[in-house]
């Protein structure tokens, strides 16, 4: 039994209304909802919410129903984990325990299917606490990434010993990408946060991993977003 789910608020700072805010011809969740929903391996979706107009969409389309997210899951300083943990739990009081509980970000809609298969493959064949989507750092905290010191001046973020001149010779470092998660539920209704188990990367490329948070990522997206449909128009 895998449970897909997507976690979105109705409030947003940075592009207001974002999560079920159109675009290119449906609302910022039917680009994630809709994988989840086709998807072979996934055998239920559940949509966390506060918004009941986003929660009576999703339901429409086959959704589980969970009721609203609580209160106190409502805010801004509430934490994706707790989010996942309410809803697994929910989930599973309908449809039984979960062997997998795959999450996607609904503001990283340029994902391929491909991805969430891979992500999945990945979780079978490791058996990790999570596999967590990530992609190359386009900064490197031992080459280009810079901090002050007490006076102000910069300083190489993580000094290795002689230094390091090229970002080749750099160790590697991956940029968290908010857009693919596979959690084991044990894990998830055990653990308190996100890195207290055994955590591994899933790679993606950078240009699929861009995330809405503000309204240049927008526009951004909507610009990937067109290409790609004018692509798969012209075959």
């Amino acid at each position: 039994m895998i449970i897909g789910h997507i976690g979105v608020r109705k409030g947003s700072k940075g592009v207001p209304g974002k999560n079920f805010k159109p675009i290119c011809g449906k609302p910022l969740i039917d680009w994630s909802l809709d994988q989840l929903l086709a998807h072979p391996q996934v055998d239920a979706v559940v949509v966390s919410t506060d918004d009941p107009e986003i929660y009576a969409h999703s339901v429409a389309r086959g959704c589980l129903e969970i009721g609203l997210r609580p209160a106190h899951l409502a805010t801004d300083a509430a934490g994706k984990w707790g989010v996942w943990q309410h809803a697994l739990q929910a989930a599973e009081a309908l449809v039984g325990p979960a062997d997998a509980f795959l999450d996607l970000d609904a503001t990283s809609p340029l994902r391929l299917p491909s991805d969430i298969t891979g992500a999945l493959a990945l979780y079978h064949d490791q058996r990790p606490d999570m596999v967590m989507s990530c992609c190359e750092a386009r900064k490197n905290p031992y080459f280009n990434l810079v901090e002050p010191d007490e006076t102000g001046a910069l300083h190489v973020s993580k000094l290795l010993a002689g230094g390091v001149v090229a970002r080749q010779a750099a160790p590697t470092v991956y940029e968290h990408a908010a857009s693919t998660y596979v959690v084991r539920p044990g894990y998830l209704h055990s653990a308190t946060a996100l890195f207290e188990g055994r955590v591994i990367p899933y790679l993606m490329d950078p240009e699929r991993c861009v995330d809405i948070d503000s309204p240049f990522d927008f526009k951004l997206v909507e610009f990937l977003l067109n290409e790609r449909l004018k692509e798969a128009e012209h075959g």
